[in-house]
């Protein structure tokens, strides 16, 4: 397709398709639109959160925009973008912008990529992550299932160009599920990393229709495992979102299942509904609900579980093991 058939991204409504600047056939914020969409939930006092700017927003946004690099932060649509940024913080988003995959709750773009892969990744992340000056690095990605090895390799390859560059920086790798081939979990694993992650996202009753039909409970739960059975010294981190409807029976048997996988690190944050087209909003959890559940996982012997209005699976990552909630 020529580039006059490639609609700007600026131009095209949520929900709709395009052809992004690679020729990729898209849907913009990764769920099509629906009429009318579905009624969203007034926000509560506690949901408010203050824009924060200024020469190092700016200084990472030049640097990330620079390298052509994605991050989580933008793609997203996170509450805490401002925050993380002006801190001189980004969760980089590996193997491009559109996710082979559709979750209901997810807004980066979904389309098919068809095999590519930007060669300069590697090295542009490694150089990112020296100008920013960081010492801890979430590097995350969209769903690849139309690589071979869902993308396994070519993040490896990141993390290595990260470590070679930057000995001293620490790497998170917030990965895909790999649909469940555990030799790609081993190949991440090997890569160098000090955490590896990989969100549940909400409770077993949830999952479908909330994740995307090639996402599973039990298959997040078995790389996870997997992980810490095949590399014991390489922490192991889960997120879910919370508000989608779930039950705080439901939560507790979450955390009993994450506890049996061994997993190290749980995050609990509110689900925001991106757009009236995603998955709706069942309720506002309240701060004091969030600092219960967290006593309810550092009970059952959790390393650390960060919970909060605010908190995504990468926010303050770096502040983990300081086991304060981050700061909250």
């Amino acid at each position: 397709m020529g580039d006059s058939a490639r609609i700007p991204v600026v131009n095209i409504a949520s929900g709709e398709k395009y052809t992004n600047e690679r020729g990729i056939r898209v849907i913009k914020d990764g769920v099509k639109a629906s009429a009318g969409g579905s009624e969203r939930l007034a926000k509560p006092p506690w949901l408010r959160t203050r824009i924060q700017q200024g020469a190092t927003f700016e200084k990472v946004r030049g640097i990330v925009h620079e390298h052509r690099l994605a991050t989580v932060c933008e793609e997203a649509k996170c509450p805490n973008m401002g925050e993380c940024w002006s801190a001189g913080t980004a969760t980089i988003m590996l193997m491009g912008d559109v996710c082979t995959r559709a979750c209901r709750f997810c807004a980066v773009n979904t389309g098919n990529p068809r095999g590519w892969l930007d060669p300069e990744e590697p090295d542009n992340t490694a150089r990112s992550v020296q100008l920013m000056g960081l010492k801890y690095v979430v590097l995350t990605s969209v769903n690849r299932d139309d690589l071979p090895d869902g993308g396994a390799g070519h993040y490896a390859a990141c993390v290595q160009r990260v470590k070679a560059v930057n000995p001293e920086t620490a790497v998170e790798a917030l990965t895909p599920d790999f649909l469940g081939k555990l030799s790609d979990v081993e190949t991440v694993v090997d890569s160098g990393i000090e955490v590896f992650a990989q969100n549940v996202e909400t409770v077993r009753r949830l999952t479908h229709p909330v994740r995307d039909s090639r996402a599973g409970y039990d298959q997040t739960l078995a790389v996870l495992a997997h992980a810490k059975a095949y590399r014991p010294d390489v922490l192991t981190k889960t997120s879910l979102m919370l508000g989608l409807g779930e039950t705080e029976a439901e939560i507790i048997e979450a955390l009993d299942d994450l506890r049996a996988a061994r997993v190290d690190i749980v995050t609990f944050g509110q689900y925001l509904q991106p757009t009236a087209h995603h998955y709706p909003i069942d309720r506002w959890v309240t701060p004091d609900e969030f600092a219960r559940y967290r006593e309810w996982g550092l009970e059952r012997g959790f390393l650390e579980v960060v919970s909060g209005v605010f908190v995504r699976s990468s926010y303050r990552a770096e502040q983990v093991l300081e086991k304060n909630n981050v700061g909250l």
